[in-house]
């Protein structure tokens, strides 16, 4: 099986990398669209600003790829915020996989969420033997409110989607990369789809 971590210049690649090589999984960094269409599983990690995100995915041509995409695929913080409908950071139309859109954090708490924080009501098998109440490792200003695709909840400031869902297409507000042992099940839970 072979992995294609979609490489778009932004965000904590290498860190995803490894773990995933950690895991035993066969991996393939990229930013060609015909390697990212035949691989088994595709990943997208993100750390970063949402417009230029998208901007160098455009320039690559996988903004239009990805969407189409019929394997699992799975979206990582920012990653996650790019299949939404649109971001609020810098006014941007992302790619439209998930009904929702990406608002930035309004309430008391500190901007960034930033840190370990607890997943609750998840649902679905990238959460299988993940404990309600495991705690993760978040790291982000902008978030995706409750819709009928959240399979995870998360709360700073109140309840946002830690987690989100639809056919092939998974995504995790939370750096999976960085969150210990539960983090790890996550991954291998998504390499077993």
């Amino acid at each position: 099986m072979t992995i294609a971590i979609v490489d778009y210049g932004i965000g904590n690649t290498f860190s995803v990398a490894a773990a995933l090589q950690r895991l035993g999984a066969d991996i393939t960094i990229t930013s060609d669209a015909s390697i990212v269409q035949q691989a088994d599983r595709v990943v997208i990690p993100g750390v970063g600003d949402a417009r230029a995100a998208m901007n160098e995915l455009r320039l690559r041509g996988l903004d239009t790829v990805i969407p189409l995409l019929e394997q699992p695929v799975l979206g990582i913080c920012l990653g996650m915020q790019l299949l939404c409908r649109n971001s609020e950071e810098g006014d941007t139309q992302c790619m439209g996989v998930f009904d929702a859109d990406v608002v930035r954090f309004d309430g008391p708490l500190k901007v960034p969420h930033m840190g370990w924080n607890t997943i609750e009501r998840t649902v679905g098998p990238l959460f299988r033997g993940v404990d309600q109440g495991t705690f993760m490792y978040f790291v982000h200003s902008y978030h995706v409110t409750r819709t009928e695709m959240t399979v995870a909840l998360s709360d700073y400031s109140g309840y946002f989607s830690a987690g989100l869902s639809r056919r092939n297409f998974f995504g995790v507000q939370f750096h999976p990369e960085k969150s210990g042992a539960a983090g790890a099940r996550l991954l291998e839970n998504f390499m077993s789809l």
